[in-house]
C-alpha cells in the first residue's frame, strides 16, 4: 500500500500548490482592509478615478511659476571683462588708435577687473554697474574739456561679465553669456542643444540665489507651457541630467518584461505596459497589476504599492492617467492557475521519483 501513501502524500502537497509556487506574488490581502491601508512601511493604494482627481493631482512644476515670471531684466549693465568698441566722430586717433586696419578687437577697451576702462585724454572711466547710455553721456561729457560738442557712442563687441551655465545633457555645455537682449530659458536651452537620446526632460533644474526650481523641458511641447517667458540673469545655472540612472521597470506577466528610459512626463502606466508587448493573456492575473514606489527615506514615509483592477480592459481608461515616476516597478502578478501549473511542473519530477522509491520499496518486502 505504500504507492497509495506516496500518492496521498503528493496529493497533499498538490492541494496547497499555491503557497509553494515558485516565483514572485503580492497578495492584496496582505494588506489591511480601506482604500488606503499601511502594512508595515507600505501603503496600499487602489488606482480609482477618485484617487486620480485626488492624491495623485500634481501640478507639474509650476508652483514655482509665478515666482520666475515677476523677473523682468532691464537694460544691459557693463562689468569687468566685457570689451567695449567707443566711437568719437571726426576723431579716428580715438575712435581707432591702432589703425582702421587693424581688427576691431585690436581697437576694443576692455573693461578691468575693478570695473574702470582708460580712455585718451579723460584717464580711468568707471563703466562696471553702468548702462551703455549712461557709459556713453559720462565719456561724452568729460571730453567736452578736450573736444567741441564730442559725439560719442558705445558699442559692446565681446560680453563677458554676466554667463549662465548649463551643464549635464547638452550639446555644447559650458557658460554662455548675457547680451544686451534678455535671454530666455528656452533661447539658452535652444543654443546649447539638447541631447534628447540621453537627457531626462523632466530634470531641468535651474538653481537662482541658492534656491533650485524644478522645471520640465518635456512642457514645451504643450500649448500651456510659460518657460518662454521665463527670462535668465547673471549666476543662473541650468543642469539638465542624464536619464541612463532614471528608469521604469516592467516585471512579470508581461510579453516583454524590459527596463524602460525615463525621457519625459508622457510616461503613464498603460505607456509602460503597452512598451513591454502588453499582459500575458495566457498567465497574469488581471486584477494583480502594481505600480511599486519606493520612497526617499524609508524610516519617515511608506513605501507605495498602486494597484489596478485590470480585469475588464477598460481599466486602462485609467491606466492612461496615472502617471509614472522614474524608478517606479510596474509588476503584473500571476493567475493562480498559473501558479499552480508552475508548482505542479516541478513537483511532478519529485513525485515520480517517490513513486519509484516506494514501488522499489513495495517489490522488495513482497
Amino acid at each position: 500500500m505504500k504507492p497509495f501513501i506516496a500518492l496521498a502524500f503528493t496529493s497533499a502537497l498538490a492541494l496547497q500548490g499555491c503557497a509553494f509556487a515558485p516565483g514572485q506574488y503580492l497578495d492584496p490581502d496582505e494588506f489591511k482592509d480601506g482604500a488606503e491601508a499601511e502594512h508595515g512601511t507600505v501603503q496600499l493604494i487602489r488606482i480609482t478615478p477618485e484617487m486620480l482627481k485626488g492624491d495623485l493631482a500634481s501640478d507639474m512644476g509650476t508652483s514655482s511659476k509665478q515666482e520666475l515670471l515677476n523677473y523682468k531684466p532691464s537694460a544691459y549693465r557693463i562689468g569687468a571683462n566685457d570689451l567695449l568698441y567707443i566711437t568719437v566722430w571726426d576723431h579716428p586717433e580715438l575712435t581707432a588708435p591702432s589703425g582702421p586696419q587693424q581688427q576691431l578687437d585690436a581697437n576694443g577697451r576692455l573693461v578691468r577687473p575693478d570695473g574702470t576702462l582708460f580712455y585718451p585724454y579723460i584717464g580711468n572711466v568707471e563703466a562696471a554697474g553702468k548702462t551703455i547710455e549712461e557709459l556713453r553721456a559720462t565719456i561724452a561729457r568729460r571730453l567736452t574739456n578736450y573736444i567741441d560738442s564730442p559725439q560719442v557712442d558705445v558699442s559692446i563687441l565681446r560680453f563677458g561679465s554676466q554667463r549662465v551655465v548649463v551643464s549635464g545633457a547638452f550639446d555644447t555645455a559650458g557658460e554662455v553669456p548675457i547680451t544686451t537682449a534678455p535671454m530666455t530659458i528656452t533661447q539658452a536651452i535652444g543654443q546649447a542643444g539638447v541631447d534628447t537620446e540621453t537627457a531626462d526632460l523632466t530634470g531641468l533644474t535651474l538653481k537662482r540665489d541658492g534656491r533650485e526650481y524644478m522645471l520640465d523641458v518635456d512642457s514645451l511641447n504643450r500649448p500651456d507651457s510659460w518657460l518662454h517667458q521665463v527670462y535668465l540673469k547673471d549666476g543662473d545655472q541650468l543642469h539638465l541630467p542624464y536619464n541612463d540612472q532614471r528608469k521604469i521597470y516592467v516585471l512579470g506577466e508581461v510579453n516583454l518584461p524590459q527596463a524602460l528610459s525615463f525621457k519625459a512626463t508622457t510616461m503613464n502606466l498603460m505607456d509602460a505596459v503597452g512598451t513591454a508587448g502588453g499582459i500575458r493573456q495566457e498567465t497574469a492575473d488581471g486584477e494583480a497589476l502594481y505600480v511599486i514606489r519606493g520612497a526617499e527615506d524609508m524610516m519617515t514615509e511608506p513605501a507605495k504599492v498602486f494597484q489596478l483592477n485590470a480585469k475588464s480592459p477598460t481599466a486602462f481608461a485609467l491606466a492612461k492617467h496615472f502617471p509614472l515616476q522614474p524608478q517606479d516597478v510596474v509588476f503584473v502578478g500571476p493567475a493562480n492557475i498559473t501558479r499552480w501549473n508552475r508548482f505542479i511542473s516541478q513537483l511532478l519530477p519529485s513525485a515520480n521519483v517517490i513513486g519509484i522509491g516506494a514501488a522499489a520499496d513495495y517489490n522488495l518486502n513482497r
